[in-house]
Order: structure tokens, then C-alpha cells, then sequence
């Protein structure tokens, strides 16, 4: 069969740099532009910028292909489904799923499947991969191979974009997802990648709070010191792009009673754009208590690959794929007009 052709994606990001050339700044960054400040809008810039094409790893995942179903219908992504044909046209059947005669390309088993999904992104067919009924873990370390993978020289960690009611406009939180107990460098790999995704949506110079459980260096506590470094670490050029604000517990960020009653002066007050918490545990958490307490909802991906990879949990619902699906477009749009590798 014919394999699917490259997507406008690309297409539209390369007339936007070129129209965007004329209004580059004396630093060389492409002209500013609006911000998304809910996952709405979110959806409605990557529709406008799509449709995309996502290489779903084991495509016959029903909860996938509801998602699909969405992006589809309103033009932004069409999906092509790697896997076993027998299997993917039965789950495209019971989810309502239209097959085109370029949405499947076979694959005998899982390794075949994350190999071939590759395949379609590096010839320029495919802008981003999805996990369908693949283990997280094999999809991962098919990316990272170093013969075959898509290493693009960083660290890969987890950004999700979400939104609560009372806030209006979109954050970021990192890592909940990847990275378990990261180092000092991998801390600050995982703060750049955040900032790309802030600066994708539109937020120029975004405010990034280093979570702890308080505001003072205690050797005690080793995230209290990461947090410190990583500060002094922006203030002298080596994170930059964002303003690095920790050590921070969570409620001055959040709070403008809480920051003046800890005599905290900061641009994050009330204003923090990225939560970094200091690991995986505290982030998760944290993640859970946004969706579950807060009433929140979400989109989210894992950066630091040569695309933007959508693995979600089972127990993501299709509105979250969706708004990931939108996240991975609007990322993969920015990178190809700024010339990110």
C-alpha cells in the first residue's frame, strides 16, 4: 500500500516562518504570537494549524479511536493506525471509526508496530506518535534507540497543560510521568522543555515555580538546594527563556496573602505559568489533586524527542486525548517554524 503523504503541518509551519521573517526580533525569534489561554482555544489553534498526522502505536485501542473519531470530525489530526489489520478494523468498526485507504499500515506485534511508527516519522509521513495497546515502557525505549530511535539529543520528560476553574488561562506542570528521581541536570532539561511547550502556547516569558515544601535552602533537604541552583542557574543564562523562581512552596504562587505574609516578592505570585515540582511522587500527586480536587482538565505529551509523543493513561478520558492531540500540534507547528531540532 501507499504510505500516507506529509502533512500540512509542515507545509503551514514553513509559510509561517517565511511570513514571519520580516518580523523576527534583533535575537532572531520569529514574531510573538497570541496567547492560548484555555485547552479551548488550544483545540481551536490546532485545528487552525492542522490536520496533523499521528502515527498511533497498536492502533486498535477503543479509547484511541473515540479520540480520533473528534480530531477527525474537526480537522484536527487524522490518524494512522500501525498494528494488526485484522485488529484495527474490528476496533475501528465497534468505535465508529472511518479506515481510509491510507490509515493503516500493518504490523505483525508490538516491536514491529513502534519500529514501523518511527519509520513514518522520519520519512516526513507522521508528526507525532500515540500510544494505543503498546507498554509505555517499549515505546519509550524504542524512541530512545540509538541506532533506530528518535533521539534528539535531550532529555525526554512529561509537560502537561492544564486549566481550573477560577484561573483564567492556561499553566503547565513537568514531570509527573518520566523522569523518577531526576538530577540537578535533569532538572534543568526538564525546565527548558517546559519552557519550548510555554513558549508554543504563546507565553513569551513564562514565570516557573521550583516546588519544595518551603522557601529557605535547608541541606536537609535536597530539593530546597536543586531548587536554589536551578534559580541562580537562570539569573546567569544557563536556563533560559522564563523567569526560575525556588525554592517555593505551593501556596505563594498561588497565593498573594500567602507570598506577603512569607515576605515573598516575585514575578510567580499569582502569576506562575510552570509548576516543577522536585519528583515524580510530588508531581503525580500534585497532577491528581489538579484533575480530582481541583476540578480541573488537562493535555499532555512527552517532549524531548524529535516529536511530540501522546502517551496518556487508561484512565484519560477522550476529552484529554483530544486536548493532547491539540497540545502535540500546536508543539510540532512551533518547532517547525523556529527551526527546533
Amino acid at each position: 500500500m501507499d504510505l500516507p503523504q506529509p502533512s500540512a503541518l509542515h507545509r503551514t509551519a514553513r509559510g509561517l516562518a517565511l511570513r514571519a521573517g520580516a518580523g523576527r526580533s534583533q535575537r532572531g525569534r520569529i514574531a510573538a504570537i497570541s496567547m492560548i489561554r484555555s485547552l479551548r482555544e488550544l483545540v481551536q489553534r490546532g485545528t487552525e494549524l492542522g490536520p496533523a498526522r499521528i502515527a498511533v502505536v497498536q492502533g486498535f485501542d477503543p479509547d484511541v479511536l473515540e479520540s480520533l473519531v473528534e480530531a477527525e470530525r474537526t480537522g484536527l489530526a487524522n490518524g494512522i493506525l500501525v498494528g494488526d489489520p485484522a485488529r484495527i478494523e474490528a476496533a475501528a468498526r465497534a468505535a465508529g471509526y472511518e479506515l481510509g485507504p491510507d490509515s493503516v499500515v500493518a504490523a505483525p506485534d508490538e516491536s514491529s508496530a513502534i519500529r514501523e511508527a518511527i519509520t513514518l516519522v522520519k520519512e516526513g509521513r507522521a508528526d507525532s506518535i500515540m500510544k494505543g495497546k503498546v507498554t509505555t515502557a517499549n515505546l519509550i525505549r524504542g524512541v530512545l534507540d540509538r541506532e533506530t530511535g528518535l533521539r534528539a539529543g535531550r532529555l525526554l520528560s512529561q509537560v502537561i497543560a492544564f486549566e481550573v476553574p477560577g484561573i483564567p488561562r492556561l499553566m503547565l506542570m513537568t514531570d509527573a510521568a518520566v523522569n523518577i528521581a531526576p538530577t540537578l541536570a535533569e532538572k534543568a532539561d526538564i525546565c527548558r522543555n517546559a519552557i519550548e511547550v510555554a513558549h508554543a502556547l504563546g507565553i513569551e516569558h513564562p514565570n516557573v515555580a521550583l516546588l519544595t515544601a518551603l522557601e529557605f535552602v535547608n541541606p536537609m533537604m535536597p530539593a530546597t538546594v536543586d531548587a536554589a541552583a536551578l534559580a541562580q542557574m537562570n539569573r546567569r543564562g544557563q536556563i533560559s527563556g522564563a523567569y526560575l523562581e525556588g525554592p517555593i512552596a505551593l501556596d505563594a504562587p498561588l497565593s498573594r496573602f500567602a507570598a506577603e505574609r512569607k515576605s515573598i516578592d516575585s514575578p510567580v505570585v499569582e502569576a506562575t505559568d510552570i509548576f516543577v515540582p522536585p519528583d515524580i511522587e510530588a508531581a503525580n500527586i500534585l497532577f491528581r489533586a489538579i484533575i480530582y480536587f481541583a476540578h480541573g482538565s488537562c493535555g499532555g505529551m512527552i517532549v524531548g524527542a524529535r516529536v511530540p509523543l501522546i502517551v496518556l493513561s487508561r484512565a484519560e478520558p477522550a476529552e484529554t486525548k483530544v486536548h493532547s492531540i491539540a497540545l502535540s500540534v500546536v508543539l510540532a507547528h512551533h518547532r517547525a517554524a523556529v527551526g527546533s531540532p
